[in-house]
């Protein structure tokens, strides 16, 4: 199957807003351009900014024994990063880095909690948006422990391919790895067997999705889940 483009979309949790309501976040809003490997939030620091991926899409990471990470979540346009403060926490829980750079927009906090505050539609939208983040980060945790290195990494591709918005991106395998909370060897591995099955193309970095389909087919069940989860709470 031939790649295919990918067209940008605005965010999503937004564009679901009543007009009114949306013209009044995005007049607090500043369009900002992330770069690759930025560091957005750590865990334990107060919160600086909310922000609305629109083109880019930010890694979530959780910190193990103070040596290593693990990647619980991934947010793209279909989200936002500082969801905690809809419960009035101000601290992050986790580490937020850019994976993929792009366009996004920047809330700073006071702004974000009056719109709040005063938006019983935003309240709704943004509530329902935290149950599905707790869901995906359950989903993961479960991954994680039952599911063999290929589907969690078929799984990750078609995540990362539904952000990116297009066929390929650049990933390192060491970078992977770090992300699957796996050796680079497993990593290694995986991905050779899902090129040799022509689902992928990889090339130092370079990761050209080839057959979404049989992408599909390889990844385990907590892929759909999670987009199930999704379009239950938020359509």
């Amino acid at each position: 199957m031939p790649p295919s483009k990918h067209v940008p979309a605005a965010n999503r949790l937004l564009a679901a807003l009543p007009r009114k309501d949306r013209q009044h976040v995005l007049a607090g809003c500043k369009p900002i351009e992330l770069v690759l490997a930025e560091v957005l939030a750590e865990p334990g620091e107060q919160i600086r900014y909310v922000y609305f991926p629109t083109e880019s899409y930010i890694s979530l990471t959780t910190p193990i024994d103070g040596r290593a990470s693990l990647e619980v979540g991934l947010v793209g346009n279909e989200g936002m990063l500082g969801v905690s403060l809809i419960l009035g926490v101000d601290i992050s829980p986790l580490h937020a880095l850019v994976q993929g750079e792009g366009t996004a927009l920047r809330m700073e906090i006071a702004p974000f909690r009056r719109e709040l505050d005063q938006s019983v539609a935003m309240q709704r939208e943004l509530k329902r948006y935290l149950y599905v983040v707790i869901g995906q980060l359950a989903q993961t945790t479960a991954c994680t422990h039952f599911h063999v290195v290929e589907a969690r990494l078929a799984r990750w591709l078609l995540m990362t391919h539904d952000r990116a918005h297009a066929d390929a991106f650049h990933v390192t395998h060491e970078f992977l790895a770090y992300m699957l909370g796996v050796r680079r060897v497993g990593v290694t591995k995986a991905a050779s067997s899902l090129q040799d099955r022509k689902l992928i193309r990889y090339h130092r970095g370079d990761i050209t999705v080839l057959d979404r389909g049989g992408l599909e087919a390889a990844s385990c069940g907590c892929y759909e889940a999670d987009n199930a989860t999704y379009a239950q709470m938020l359509g």
